[in-house]
């Protein structure tokens, strides 16, 4: 996809209102995300968008370059893999919702199609960060790429296995690629951006925001052929995660712990 094209991608997701449905209608009514962004009002409100976000529209796009927003990303060394891309992560294409536009520091390659996630508390035991590590390693070993969102706990911890094990990870943030978090797994993400990758839908900038983290977990588990969850809450991310991806009809698995942890209590319910 021709980096013009991705630049009225990258300016339409920073649209508020706009996701990967209004998208592709826009797309499908113009022919271009570029024709669209160039559409007056009542060429908007005739190929179907309401009075209210039409007003919208036209008023942020005001404050938009899309030229402007891929030399910006060039200039910072962040990748920008529009939708319609055809290097855009292919089971991640076809989940409810997927991302506009996927941001990335590091590279994907063709191997990650071949990815486990691996998810859990961010208060491990030492059981916890022990099976992690073990799931991990074996999976990087056997060219599996695994996935996680570089939290504290069992996700670094899944990261940093792979990574030892001479394998590959992708960590998906919840907030911008620039902004790692937490940043004492800033070492992490320097060395997952060598065999690997840090991505986010979020736009470079965006800092850490709790409300951004359920929705990234759909991209963790969208990138995946199955998830596997390690120690969590019945109430967690984690648990998030496992809905989404029987949501995607993906696999499913979790790791038994002690009947009296609080962490074996969403691992216990998905294995029931």
């Amino acid at each position: 996809m021709s980096e013009s094209l991705v630049a009225y991608w990258v300016a339409w997701s920073r649209v508020s209102g706009v996701g990967s449905v209004r998208a592709r209608t826009l797309e499908d009514r113009f022919g271009s995300l570029r024709v669209a962004w160039e559409a007056d009002s009542f060429q908007l409100k005739a190929a179907g968008v309401g009075d209210r976000m039409v007003g919208e529209i036209i008023r942020q796009r005001r404050g938009i370059d899309p030229d402007r927003e891929m030399e910006k990303l060039l200039a910072a060394g962040i990748g920008a893999c529009a939708l319609p891309d055809a290097a855009y992560p292919s089971r991640l294409r076809e989940v409810r919702n997927p991302p506009m536009v996927l941001y990335s520091r590091g590279e994907r390659t063709a191997a990650d199609e071949l990815a486990v996630a691996i998810v859990g508390t961010r208060r491990a035991s030492t059981y916890g960060r022990q099976m992690a590590e073990r799931i991990a390693a074996g999976l990087a070993r056997n060219g599996v790429t695994v996935v996680s969102g570089l939290a504290r706990g069992i996700d670094v911890t899944a990261h940093r296995a792979a990574l030892d094990a001479g394998g590959r990870s992708l960590a998906v943030l919840g907030s911008g690629v620039d902004q790692v978090y937490p940043w004492e797994n800033r070492g992490v993400a320097d060395r997952l951006m060598e065999s690997g990758a840090l991505l986010s839908e979020y736009a470079p900038g965006t800092k850490p925001d709790a409300r951004n983290f359920p929705p990234r977990n759909r991209i963790i588990t969208g990138l995946s052929l199955g998830l596997v969850v390690v120690e969590a809450d019945i109430k967690s991310g984690a648990m998030i995660s496992a809905g989404f991806a029987a949501e995607q009809g993906r696999e499913v698995m979790a790791v038994p712990g002690a009947a009296t942890s609080r962490g074996s209590e969403g691992p216990h319910y998905l294995v029931k």
